[in-house]
């Protein structure tokens, strides 16, 4: 059948398994809307471009399938810019594809509606790729190429635009799926000197990143039959169970490099091992660092002795199959590991006094598989480095680019994506006012969505920092509205616990009510 482009581009997207789209219709994109229900795709209106890629983050982040989002040309792609550049910096599945003007008006400043110099260059700069479909064909090209390297790379924000007469000219429709077939196993002489290292070390030692999520099942016997001990950075949370010999999400602890060093291997598995993983320059290893990867331009620009280009789970299979070789034997004990444990979050409690009390309360409230969706915020900064977790992927935070106003409409993506299991957002005053209109897309989907706001009455981060560097505070102080007018405003439910109690209440009644409910915690609440 023929059909507008724009309309083929939908039922594509359809064929692929693409089931739900995020964004906002504009005179430039509206032949992408021409096929969506014609296609069964369920399409969810943001109140802001911004709003819509969060959403498709979040709803990446919780399936782990593609988020998708269509925007306009110029001011929509600028928009969604922000959220791009998150999924990005978090390697989180995202495709957008936006309208741009007509192949000759490219560049050529003549004033057009929504015109921008280049939208392709601006775009590239925080997404994996950025190119101009100038036909159907291309477009289908770019489109399987988008879904191909989600599968067979390093997953990262991809962006395709479309010109206006391409996309209302008459297609045929795209050609058939494609098969993916999965590569080739890890060659044994790899394996063997990964496993050497380990089986022959007196302290081993792994760091699991987000690259690990999806073999944690694995991955757990094999650090166990290894006796190694473990951390994991904040995206890698979850892939190892709490307790035993895990250190947990603490790796940013300025005491963690004594424990690092006392290992004499190290094997970091799916992390880049950033600034944002550390907060330092470097690990603190003496040791042999082996890094696992996927990308290999990620092994090339950091340090490890020994580079090891392969999916997690391949190199995880291949070791599990030789587990009962491991001895176990290692110099790590489970009560030190405890030790170690208890002094850091003693430590982290006297840093952000108030919060962790705050954080264990909520966490006895919520069922074990809540998938919490978490802003910029002193709250989740302390509470993911001590709260635990036993499943992965299950608390998404904004990491890398770390931008405000994330965790309200991620949360709403994940919870389209997840359906009936229980999602929860956390955000500070301050950022929850980036995108609080997104509160509204919760009221109208009447999704059950708890969304703790958090309020210290300042930009409490910054201005702890401020304080650190010897700056007067400046700027750190602002006038919030009545949150709970507000959220009612909209038609959400609210709450204003005035102690931990009440707030559990709250919570649980939140997580049966049907659409959203603001609960808001301020930062005196009774303990």
């Amino acid at each position: 059948m023929k059909r507008p482009l724009g309309a083929q581009i939908s039922h594509m997207l359809k064929s692929r398994g693409v089931k739900v789209i995020f964004g906002i219709p504009g005179v430039h994109n509206q032949e992408m809307y021409r096929g969506i229900e014609e296609a069964g795709l369920t399409h969810v209106l943001a109140r802001h471009e911004q709003g819509a890629g969060f959403m498709a983050d979040g709803y990446a982040r919780a399936t782990g399938q593609p988020g998708v989002a269509y925007v306009i040309t110029g001011p929509g792609l600028c928009n969604i810019m922000t959220p791009m550049g998150q999924a990005y910096s978090d390697s989180v599945p995202m495709l957008v594809i936006s309208s741009c003007l007509n192949r000759a008006d490219l560049g050529m400043g003549r004033g057009r509606l929504h015109e921008m110099k280049d939208q392709e260059v601006a775009a590239g700069a925080v997404a994996d790729w950025s190119l101009t479909a100038m036909d159907a064909q291309s477009a289908y090209q770019l489109i399987d190429r988008a879904l191909t390297e989600f599968h067979t790379d390093r997953a990262r924000t991809k962006h395709m635009q479309v010109p206006i007469e391409v996309l209302e000219a008459v297609a045929a429709d795209a050609p058939p799926p494609m098969t993916l077939v999965g590569g080739d196993a890890v060659q044994p002489d790899v394996v063997d000197v990964v496993f050497d290292a380990v089986a022959g070390a007196k302290a081993p030692l792994f760091v699991f990143g987000g690259g690990a999520r999806g073999s944690s099942a694995v991955w757990r016997e094999v650090v166990q039959a290894a006796g190694a001990a473990s951390f994991v950075t904040y995206a890698g949370r979850g892939v190892i169970a709490p307790g035993g010999l895990h250190f947990g999400s603490m790796l940013a602890r300025p005491g963690s490099v004594d424990v690092i060093a006392k290992a004499d291997v190290v094997v970091a598995v799916g992390t880049e091992l950033s600034e944002t993983d550390l907060w330092r320059d470097s690990l603190g290893h003496d040791g042999v660092l082996i890094r696992v990867d996927r990308d290999p331009a990620e092994l090339n620009d950091t340090a490890g002795q020994i580079r090891v280009a392969a999916d997690a789970g391949q190199i995880a299979k291949a070791l599990w199959q030789r587990r009962d070789a491991f001895t176990g034997q290692t110099d790590w004990t489970e009560a030190s590991v405890a030790k170690t444990h208890a002094r850091w979050r003693a430590e982290i409690d006297a840093e952000r006094p108030g919060i962790l009390p705050v954080a264990d309360a909520l966490r006895a409230a919520l069922p074990d598989d809540t998938m919490i969706y978490s802003d910029m915020t002193q709250f989740a900064y302390a509470a993911k480095e001590i709260w635990p977790m036993d499943r992965p992927g299950h608390w998404h935070h904004p990491t890398g680019f770390g931008t405000l106003g994330y965790a309200l409409p991620a949360a709403i993506g994940g919870k389209i994506g997840v359906g009936d299991k229980p999602v929860i957002a956390i955000a500070g005053d301050y950022g929850f006012q980036y995108t609080l209109q997104e509160l509204m897309v919760a009221v109208e989907l009447e999704l059950t969505l708890p969304i703790i706001l958090w309020d210290n009455g300042k930009l409490g981060e910054i201005e702890d920092s401020m304080v650190r560097a010897q700056i007067a505070p400046n700027a750190v102080i602002q006038k919030n509205p009545d949150f709970v007018k507000l959220a009612e405003a909209y038609g959400a439910a609210a709450a204003h616990p005035k102690t931990l109690a009440e707030m559990q209440v709250a919570v649980k009644a939140a997580l049966s009510h049907k659409g959203p409910t603001l609960i808001y915690v301020q930062s005196d609440i009774a303990l």
